[in-house]
């Protein structure tokens, strides 16, 4: 009996390397068609992201007399300028970005629980400041928060304030107009996020005894995560590299990387300066990116090996 099962077995072995191999070939013309089809979007990837940031660093390798130098980088660490500016790029990122949050969460929360049809109605004005172009909105702010605009007028007129206050032209003006224009980036995404919670899972936590606000903290709130962290990636990139708002409502007294950049290419004609600025704001987002994942990554790990 044994003979006649070895014999069998022995028989199947060709059989199944061809199995194998057939497999591996299929196997391997399905990677091809995958790549094929990836091919159009991989070039447009290479052409507008690989060439510009490579072409971006090999500037920034050059002095202005063209010689090979790291005279670019040098300054970051010998001119306070540079650094001063570095700083307050982030500083007017971390602060638009957290206002939206503050702003734009209670917004998406209620545009999710609105019936779909006051939802949609309500989209339209989240939406709506996407039709006016930023510079025309950036100058109605300066109308509206310059030392005679509207909001000093209203104040001094209600005898609420003696002085006009600086709303504009300095670090408060910054962030009052880029959160107007940031704050759609986040609400559109954490909406998206809180439309597909399914509305099962926060009657099942009632009914188990939890409280509206247990219910909003412990379920609620972490399944709109994902869609709080997109916002927030989305404003904060944004905010490191905006240029118009800040140059207009910062009164030259708020000077970003963006507009530091700016100056070097087109006031001094020193390329390699400000290629060199945009290689270190792209390397410094991409490790902050990398942490944040990292962050959320170990928070959400921790959660479920919690429960």
């Amino acid at each position: 009996m044994s003979a006649v099962s070895a014999s069998h077995e022995h028989a199947a072995r060709p059989d199944d390397a061809l199995n194998v191999a057939a497999l591996r070939a299929d196997t391997r013309r399905q990677a091809l068609g995958f790549l094929a089809l990836l091919s159009p979007g991989l070039f447009l990837v290479f052409a507008v992201i690989i060439v510009p940031v490579g072409w971006l660093f090999w500037l920034s390798l050059f002095d202005e007399t063209g010689a090979p130098s790291v005279a670019n980088y040098a300054r970051f660490f010998e001119q306070a300028s540079y650094i001063r500016t570095f700083t307050t790029t982030f500083k007017v990122a971390f602060a638009v970005t957290g206002a939206c949050v503050l702003l734009g969460y209670p917004l998406a929360y209620l545009l999710s629980q609105l019936p779909r049809r006051a939802a949609s109605i309500c989209l339209v004005f989240v939406i709506l400041p996407f039709w006016t172009s930023v510079l025309v909105r950036t100058y109605a702010w300066l109308v509206i928060l310059q030392r005679k605009g509207l909001v000093n007028s209203w104040l001094i007129d209600h005898g609420l304030i003696s002085q006009p206050l600086q709303l504009a032209n300095n670090f408060t003006g910054v962030v009052i107009g880029m959160i107007h224009i940031m704050l759609p980036f986040l609400v559109l995404p954490l909406y998206a996020s809180m439309k597909s919670i399914d509305i099962d899972c926060l009657r099942a936590g009632m009914n188990l005894g939890a409280s509206p606000a247990a219910t909003f903290r412990q379920i609620f709130l972490p399944l709109s995560l994902p869609g709080l962290a997109s916002g927030v990636v989305i404003v904060f990139v944004l905010c490191l590299g905006f240029f118009v708002t800040p140059a207009l409502m910062g009164g030259g007294k708020v000077i970003m990387w963006a507009m530091r950049m700016e100056q070097a290419a087109s006031l001094y004609s020193n390329w390699g300066a400000g290629a060199a600025l945009g290689v270190v704001l792209l390397a410094v987002t991409l490790a902050l990116l990398g942490l944040f994942r990292w962050l959320l990554g170990a928070r959400a790990t921790g959660a479920w090996s919690a429960r």
